[in-house]
């Protein structure tokens, strides 16, 4: 997103989507959002050990690669809500496989989690 000295090397599937989803909260943002919560406030609210900052900054990186939208409601105070585009719908089924992944692994730290398949 930003100009770096250092050009990535996105020449695999990996890469791209470690560089799409790869911030530590994007995952939980697109989760979140999934799940109906739009809200800035919602989305700091649900991820407390995230500063303001860095939401926004994760927030703004998943907007620029069309994985969210955000809309500003011509109120006063302003209104912001964010909503998950087709593309950042589209990655829900990896977001869910990791949080099944994460949730079984809570539940047997450091055994091999078994996924359910829907």
């Amino acid at each position: 997103m930003s100009d770096r000295k250092i050009p990535k090397d996105l020449d695999c599937g990996m890469a791209m989507i470690m560089e799409i989803i790869g911030g530590k909260w994007k995952p939980c943002l697109i989760h979140n959002i999934s799940r109906g919560y739009k809200r800035p406030s919602e989305l700091q609210r649900l991820n407390p050990k995230a500063t303001r900052r860095v939401l926004y900054q994760q927030l703004t990186e998943l907007e620029g690669y069309g994985i969210i939208e955000k809309v500003i409601f011509p109120v006063l105070p302003p209104k912001v809500e964010y909503s998950l585009t087709s593309l950042g719908m589209s990655l829900l089924p990896v977001i869910r496989v990791m949080d099944d992944w994460g949730t079984q692994y809570l539940e047997n730290p450091g055994q091999h989690p078994t996924l359910k398949t829907a």
